[in-house]
């Protein structure tokens, strides 16, 4: 699977805000597909296939879940996000006259780290963490605790990986999240969420450390950002939620205007935008 330029989206209000149903579907439909390159590279390394028992943390819409499903994995989903969840849902239901048995049974998909392994199970051999960090400020704080969490749930010596943006200068889409952090400096008002800031060499490395866990190896893969018009490109990025700060700390409408005017230099002359990107995995071990 390859990112694709996806179909057309407008706004039918670009001054109303985006409610949660409407954002989880964006990124569902627009944005999830562009880190597709990310999930395969990662489960062709890892070699994920029947054998694979994956907790999936921050699943979101659940692409990730259904590319290693669709590999044979048994897969576990965990987001706070209920609109994603709920789509992730739909996404991965069995379809009609789906074989429920124990060789095939359907994905979890649960708001929370589990408590347990649900008897009759085997322990997780694969933690996942994909939603890429290192281009917001405080975007991996929640998640050493969600693998102190899960790692009590896998077996010992199980492979865990974390995601992160590559380096700003392999990234084309860097000028265009550096809009989230002018528009809320140039209101002077203290950033009160996940503003942007450059992506740091060792970002996973120390969420790693911070978890206990040990690294075993890393990679990068080549993931751009592809988008039917420019629309559909600011929908898509400001269903990741990096904007949201700003579009607090001035408006909604001030915000899509800014990031269309920044997608203007990777416009092609039809239309389309096109971002080569650079994303950062790190493969550890519990």
């Amino acid at each position: 699977m390859t990112p694709t330029l996806v179909r057309h989206h407008r706004y039918a209000d670009s001054s109303a805000p985006a409610d949660a149903g409407h954002r989880a579907r964006d990124w569902a439909e627009i944005q999830e597909r562009m880190l597709a390159p990310l999930y395969e590279a990662v489960y062709e390394r890892l070699e994920a296939g029947t054998g694979t028992r994956m907790l999936s943390l921050g699943c979101g819409s659940g692409l990730a879940l259904l590319i290693a499903a669709s590999r044979g994995a048994r897969v576990t989903g965990v987001d706070s996000d209920r609109e994603r969840l709920a789509l992730a849902r739909e996404r991965l239901a069995p379809g009609p006259g789906h074989d429920t048995g124990r060789a095939h049974r359907p994905a979890r998909l649960l708001d929370r780290v589990p408590t347990a392994v649900p008897d009759g199970e085997a322990p997780y051999n694969l933690l996942t963490a994909f939603q890429p960090i290192g281009c917001a400020d405080g975007d991996s704080e929640g998640l050493a605790p969600a693998l102190a969490s899960a790692v009590p749930l896998a077996v010992r010596g199980a492979t865990v990986v974390l995601a992160g943006w590559g380096p700003p200068e392999r990234c084309a889409t860097a000028p265009v999240l550096r809009v989230a952090a002018r528009l809320t400096e140039s209101a002077r008002v203290p950033r009160s969420g996940a503003g942007w800031r450059p992506a740091l060499r060792d970002d996973l490395e120390e969420v790693a450390a911070r978890a206990g866990l040990k690294p075993d190896g890393s990679g990068r893969v080549s993931c751009p950002f592809g988008y039917a018009d420019v629309d559909s490109a600011v929908r898509g990025l400001l269903s990741t939620g990096l904007f949201d700060t700003a579009i607090r700390a001035t408006d909604r409408t001030q915000v899509e205007k800014e990031v269309a005017e920044a997608l203007h230099p990777h416009q092609r002359p039809d239309g389309t935008v096109w971002m080569p990107n650079v994303f950062r995995y790190l493969v550890c071990v519990t």
